[in-house]
């Protein structure tokens, strides 16, 4: 299924120009070495360019579109018309000359094999040049001298030949396809992925570009051990998948890296997103609303269209009218050594997803503190909230990310250990932000649970009239704390310091202290704050009545802390408006 999309938006693309065709692909290039019709290397010249990074600018090799590579792993393997200097010169940076001279030897053959019968001046160029050059002397050639180091340090050549690139050339661009579609010599069998019979991959592609796997890219599909086999086949013919579908596939993901608004970064999680028939408007308008990427709208104008897409209408994005219905697909993948794990794979229409992560921001609708300006919370603001923000390392779990993002997008149950997670860092730093209160509140409203009234204690704003009692005692704790802060102003520690985790856990034992501690402190308080404070207290008692519950389940501690947070929310705010 999910190689299945992946070619049908290769030939998407490709049909409208922006991958390359079949047999061809990306390369990074450093280096042009310029050659003479007797093969005579004439000059080396650079066509580095300046790199896309505002901050820093710094010379990049460029992409073209060349043959495409070959996969490498430890053997000897040369690319046509373009490779790094081991196998073009014969010379490289990493003091194995031996190998440097194989891989020269390989590459010289191999070019040999296919452009001998192509009667042309760029061909018999090109072969001159492999029959004349020394790699011994290379480091004295004049056209290499001034750049030699740069050179032999991992860069990618390409020839030109008067002025022309050779891969430009059509005599040698056909021999290239004839051989790169060719079957001659090759196992055949029926491809899985389109169904037609063909060659059989025995190598799958390298995706590149997916953070923390091999720089050198890693497969999607690979079988490199006995375990992974069945009856007797070796690599690729384990799963039948023609070479033109695994170039397909390969090309499409590694297309979708590249391309800034079709991936988004969750955790370790690399997320791709793409919508049938190739349009760009569908992934930026997902990423806008469900992954919190930079967008042109404001937050109300980006709400407006997703809600009209909701309603089934038909939605401008850039000059093209977006349809609710078209055939949506996300996939997220995670680095693991030198594979690459799926961590999900979703197909629906693009109405229906953004439906999902609309009705998840709605359950995350809580009311804001004054100063939080935010409407709708970012994944990544949420998983932040499970993380110690004073550990070195910040980042939220990568199976969390992975779990949390598919309930989003699917509309199901979140998992259980973004709560735990969540309460974890309550009770480390007695502290309940905006964020962890949504969490809270998102959770018990998707995943029901019977010590959480639904109607009672999961709104938006503060409900004074909850008969949830893990509910009221948060709101009581939350005015004792008001009361000790009033009659002790700038008071470095709080209650909620050190009577926070035990209050929620086992209130009977610690409430009588409580309140004891705030008379005390209401006889200090003067005026109209006594009268106010003193008025709360007692209405917050009389709906919890006059025994406290011994214990407090873990559900219910979710409903202490929802209290806690709608009622200190509210204290702030007024207190903000006094002081304006």
């Amino acid at each position: 299924m999910i190689l299945q999309a992946l070619v049908k938006y290769y030939e998407d693309m490709a049909a409208k120009g922006k991958i390359a065709e079949y047999g061809w692909g990306p390369a990074k290039i450093s280096y042009v070495l310029c050659i003479d019709e007797d093969g005579n290397l004439l000059q080396a010249i650079s066509v580095k360019e300046e790199s896309a990074n505002e901050k820093k600018k710094t010379l990049v090799p460029q992409s073209m579109i060349l043959p495409a590579a070959v996969k490498r792993s430890s053997g000897v393997a040369p690319n046509f018309l373009w490779d790094n200097s081991a196998y073009i010169l014969g010379i490289d940076g990493k003091g194995n000359a031996e190998r440097a001279r194989n891989c020269f030897e390989a590459c010289k053959e191999f070019h040999k094999g296919l452009l001998k019968d192509i009667d042309i001046p760029e061909a018999k160029a090109l072969l001159c040049f492999f029959d004349k050059w020394a790699p011994d002397s290379a480091k004295e050639h004049p056209a290499l001298a001034e750049e030699y180091e740069d050179i032999i340090a991992s860069s990618n050549l390409v020839f030109q030949f008067q002025g022309r690139y050779l891969h430009e050339n059509t005599l040698i661009r056909e021999a290239w396809t004839k051989y790169y579609q060719g079957t001659d010599g090759k196992a055949e069998g029926i491809c899985l992925v389109t169904g037609k019979t063909g060659p059989v991959a025995v190598l799958h592609p390298s995706i590149k570009g997916i953070p923390g796997a091999q720089s050198s890219g890693a497969s999607l599909v690979s079988f490199n051990a006995p375990s992974f086999c069945s009856y007797g086949q070796e690599q690729g013919f384990n799963a039948s998948t023609s070479e033109y579908a695994a170039f397909a596939y390969g090309a499409a993901l590694n297309y979708l890296i590249s391309e800034r608004d079709h991936h988004y970064r969750i955790g370790d999680t690399t997320v791709l997103c793409w919508a049938e028939g190739g349009e760009g408007e569908y992934p930026g308008l997902m990423g806008f609303f469900a992954f919190g990427a930079k967008s042109p709208y404001s937050e109300k104008e980006l709400t407006n269209k997703v809600h009209d897409l909701l309603k089934g209408k038909y939605v401008e994005i850039d000059g093209r009218k977006l349809d609710p219905e078209k055939p949506f697909y996300i996939l997220g993948i995670s680095p693991n050594a030198a594979r690459l794990s799926v961590r999900f794979f979703l197909q629906n229409s693009f109405g229906n997803i953004l439906r999902n992560v609309n009705e998840h921001y709605e359950r995350l609708r809580i009311q804001r503190p004054a100063d939080d300006f935010v409407e709708n919370l970012p994944l990544w603001r949420l998983l932040s909230e499970t993380v110690n923000q004073n550990a070195r390392d910040k980042s939220p779990a990568p199976k969390l990310a992975g779990e949390v993002l598919r309930a989003v997008l699917t509309g199901g149950r979140y998992p259980a250990t973004l709560l735990n997670g969540v309460i974890l860092r309550i009770r480390a730093e007695h502290k309940v932000t905006r964020g962890r209160a949504a969490i809270i509140k998102a959770y018990y409203s998707r995943n029901i649970n019977p010590y959480v009234p639904k109607e009672e204690v999961l709104k938006v704003s503060l409900n004074k009239e909850s008969s949830s009692i893990p509910y009221q005692l948060g709101r009581l704790f939350s005015t004792l704390e008001a009361i000790q802060s009033a009659a002790n102003p700038g008071i470095n520690s709080t209650i909620k310091d050190k009577y926070f985790n035990s209050a929620s856990a086992t209130p009977a034992v610690v409430f009588p202290v409580l309140i004891k501690l705030a008379e005390k402190h209401l006889k200090k308080i003067k005026g109209g704050l006594h009268k106010t404070l003193a008025t709360q207290l007692s209405e917050v008692l009389g709906k919890i009545g006059e025994e406290f519950p011994a214990r407090l389940n873990l559900p219910q501690q979710g409903s202490f802390q929802l209290g806690y947070y709608h009622q200190t929310t509210v204290r702030f705010e007024s207190k903000k408006k006094e002081e304006e």
